[in-house]
Order: structure tokens, then C-alpha cells, then sequence
């Protein structure tokens, strides 16, 4: 049956019929399968970001740890250090106070030593000022008495001869 036109209805219903069954032997082929490669690949994505992102907070939750336990350790340290500074201090001032007792003591000594020194440097210097005038005196009253004695010797004999 050929129309008008040349329109040939059966053979329009073939190519429909040919281009339905082309569609759909290309969906069962290529587009079920595609798609299904297409959907497992965008989950494997999906599935490496959701490790990634779990790998990341695990990373941050790891790294929160850690600064928390560094900043424990610095302020351990600074305690540490404080105490180390404190008892550091403490025993300088000990230790001062002990040298200045030492200190203290040896000047206490010394004084004494000296004022010893001093009161037996006085003795002996009395002692020979002592003996210095013991023996200035001697002199003195054997050189009168010498003297005395020479005199009366000599008004001795003087007299004896006048008479």
C-alpha cells in the first residue's frame, strides 16, 4: 500500500519497532552496565573519602591528644623547673647563711685571737718596760750608790789623811 506521498506506514512501523529494540538491547548492554560500573566506582570514591575523612578525625583526635599531652609535659616541666629553681634558691640561702656563720665565726676568732695577741703583746711589752725600769732604776741607785760609796771611799780617805 503506497500513499499518496509515497509514505509507506509499514515500513515507519518497522524502523520504529527496529529503533525500540536497538534502544533497548543498548540499554541491557552498555547503559545497565555502565551505569552499574559508574555506580560502584562513585561508591568506591565514596567509600575512600569516608576513610579519609575517618582517617582525618582520627588524625585530629590523635593530634589533639598529643598537643594535650605536650602541653601536660610543659607544664610538668615548668613545675619541675619551678621546684628544681625553688629548691635551687633554697639551698643557695642555706648555704649563704651557712658561709656567712662560718664567716661570722672566723671574725669572732680572729677578734679574739687578736685581742689575745694584742693583751699578750701588752704583758710582755710591761713585762720588758717592767724589767727596763727595774733595771733603769738599779742602775740608777748603784750608779748613786757607786757613787755614794766612791764619795764616802774618798771623803774616807780624805779624812783619815786631814787628821
Amino acid at each position: 500500500m503506497n500513499m499518496p506521498l509515497n509514505i509507506d506506514w509499514q515500513q515507519i512501523l518497522l524502523h520504529m519497532l527496529n529503533l525500540a529494540l536497538l534502544i533497548a538491547i543498548l540499554y541491557f548492554l552498555l547503559y545497565k552496565p555502565v551505569k552499574a560500573f559508574m555506580e560502584k566506582r562513585q561508591a568506591t570514591y565514596r567509600a575512600a573519602d569516608d576513610r579519609a575523612a575517618q582517617v582525618q578525625a582520627e588524625a585530629e583526635q590523635r593530634k589533639a591528644e598529643y598537643e594535650a599531652r605536650l602541653a601536660a609535659a610543659q607544664e610538668e616541666i615548668r613545675a619541675q623547673k619551678t621546684a628544681a629553681e625553688q629548691e635551687t634558691a633554697a639551698e643557695a640561702e642555706q648555704r649563704l647563711a651557712k658561709a656567712a656563720a662560718e664567716a661570722e665565726g672566723l671574725v669572732t676568732r680572729a677578734r679574739v685571737q687578736a685581742q689575745q695577741e694584742y693583751d699578750s703583746m701588752i704583758g710582755k711589752a710591761n713585762e720588758e718596760i717592767a724589767g727596763m725600769v727595774a733595771d733603769a732604776a738599779d742602775r740608777l741607785i748603784f750608779a748613786d750608790a757607786s757613787q755614794a760609796y766612791e764619795s764616802f771611799l774618798g771623803e774616807v780617805e780624805s779624812g783619815g789623811k786631814d787628821e
